[in-house]
């Protein structure tokens, strides 16, 4: 139990069911539907698409979604996979010729296409109670009517001014008098609410054929951009097999490449042979061990991660012992070794909500622009924000995450779900970009090595090595800085925390459920 004498805060405990996320608008969205009979997939659907609207920095309609959904609690995982595809006339050799060798974050050729509604739908008429109409309706009242700006969320506006004036379209839905609206004013977005309510009238075509599509289209062939109106028409999500690999007897959950879930998988296949639990959890030792293999297989992420429609991905190899052990063989616990640096993305801003229902159906679902506020592009009548994918791809052929026509991005987002003798033990996310990886690898081994509830793993204090700096949480002391120089690293605070992140337990034994809330984000676990 925490000390109740030191700021925190509790796990939450509930019979029902429970949903946690990062924002509060959204948890009580989720605990609405949840409440009046609903199941995890529809508190789930409805809950992410509140956030499109309150959280518009972080996701959007004009994004991508990928989940875990575990049907009674186990042993049964459906993974989602809702990432949409660059356009099918934009190559690398179209970029070439145009001297563009990186796709810049703001330009018409990062917006892949969107799929987050897509899934959303196809997610509800297979495994939900509700359509897209009634899932859609809080965030329909939330952008018509508005919504009061919560600290975090304004915080990450502000940031982010000079981005969204440098669209005319985009200045003019989310900058009043050029300036971020700050904590407790009230916004509104009525051109999304619009688009939003013809969705919920017409369901999925209302997004991506009609006159939503066409001013999505219409916009970034202006622009430059190579999209065409059949690329939305014809953007699928798609159900995957998750991935896994075995930890101190939990089975963990990842969605397949072409994201990069496996990079957790193989932080905690080179942890597995060390014994992390006679560690400091918050010492020097075991941060140094967790950075040292995140630099390893975030290495190996960026060699071999891509789509695996149109890239031949060593999945199994990946995940094999063999190569844990090849990649835990230069790591000393006395020095920083020289590692090759990542040079995939890096960026950290999403949304990661879970929710588990009074069935124990389990879903643990994340939703994203990529950076923030996506591309910074808004078409200008539909109010779409759209992401910048296409950011993540490499403009290298022959590289396995080169662009190409309808290919998907290598991907940051990540649901994560952990087993346990077939039944979920956590349905758990830490949301945050690049840091994806560390963060789920951080937290489970709180839990599983350090016995840290679920509340406690998300407070723990975090490191992550990014553009060859170790970057240290403020949460860690100037001694812990020192202990991580001496090993070889070098050290530097964040501007910003990494990432956010929700947990939800489910206590078979007890019946219960058990719920943790970042401290990073503006959100709460709730139950009943």
């Amino acid at each position: 139990m925490r000390d109740l004498q030191l700021p925190g805060r509790s796990t939450v405990h509930s019979t029902n069911g429970m949903a946690a996320t990062s924002h509060p608008l959204s948890t009580l969205a989720a605990l609405d539907v949840l409440r009046r009979g609903g199941n995890a997939v529809d508190a789930a659907v409805t809950a992410c698409a509140v956030q499109c609207v309150v959280e518009p920095m972080s996701t959007g309609i004009g994004g991508d979604c990928f989940a875990l959904l575990a049907p009674g609690g186990g042993p049964e995982v459906i993974g989602m996979n809702g990432s949409g595809w660059a356009p099918k006339a934009l190559t690398a050799e179209h970029l070439l010729q145009q001297g563009i060798s990186s796709i810049d974050i703001q330009s018409p050729h990062s917006v892949s296409v969107p799929g987050a509604i897509d899934a959303w739908d196809t997610l509800l008429r297979d495994h939900g109670t509700i359509d897209l109409d009634q899932a859609l309706q809080p965030a329909i009242g939330y952008a018509e009517d508005g919504w009061a700006v919560t600290p975090r969320v304004a915080n990450d506006w502000a940031r982010n001014v000079a981005k969204l004036s440098a669209d005319a379209s985009s200045a003019a839905k989310y900058l009043a008098n050029g300036q971020a609206p700050k904590a407790g004013e009230t916004w509104r977005l009525p051109e999304l609410a619009e688009t939003l309510r013809t969705i919920a009238k017409v369901g999925r075509s209302g997004f991506y054929e009609g006159w939503v599509a066409e001013d999505i289209v219409e916009y970034l062939s202006g622009l430059g951009g190579c999209h065409a109106l059949d690329d939305l028409a014809e953007m699928r999500g798609e159900y995957v097999t998750p991935i896994s690999t075995d930890y101190r007897g939990y089975t963990m959950l990842q969605i397949p490449p072409n994201g990069q879930g496996i990079t957790a998988l193989m932080m905690l296949n080179i942890l597995a042979d060390y014994d992390l639990a006679s560690l400091d959890p918050n010492g020097v030792a075991r941060l140094h061990l967790e950075t040292e293999a995140s630099r390893m297989a975030y290495a190996a992420r960026d060699r071999f991660v891509a789509d695996q429609r149109q890239a031949d991905v060593p999945v199994a190899h990946m995940l094999s012992a063999e190569f844990a052990a090849e990649m835990r063989a230069p790591i000393s616990p006395d020095q920083a070794v020289t590692a090759p640096e990542a040079t995939g993305p890096a960026y950290r801003d999403t949304i990661y909500l879970s929710v588990v229902d009074k069935d124990r159906n389990a879903v643990s679902f994340i939703n994203s622009l990529y950076m923030p506020f996506g591309s910074g592009l808004t078409a200008p009548r539909s109010g779409v924000m759209l992401q910048n994918r296409g950011a993540g791809f490499r403009v290298e052929p022959g590289h396995p995450n080169n662009v190409a026509p309808r290919k998907r991005p290598l991907h940051t987002i990540i649901p994560g779900m952990c087993m346990k003798d077939g039944k979920v033990a956590y349905s758990y996310g830490v949301m945050g970009g690049g840091y994806q990886p560390v963060g789920h690898t951080h937290v489970l081994t709180n839990m599983i090595d350090f016995g840290m509830d679920p509340q406690e793993a998300l407070d723990s204090p975090r490191v992550f090595h990014i553009s060859g700096r170790l970057d240290v949480e403020r949460g860690l002391g100037e001694d812990v800085m020192a202990g991580l120089a001496a090993l070889g690293h070098e050290v530097g605070r964040p501007d910003m925390p990494w990432g956010g992140g929700q947990i939800i337990a489910i206590d078979w034994k007890n019946g219960t459920l058990i719920g943790g809330s970042d401290p990073r984000k503006d959100g709460c676990a709730l139950g009943y």
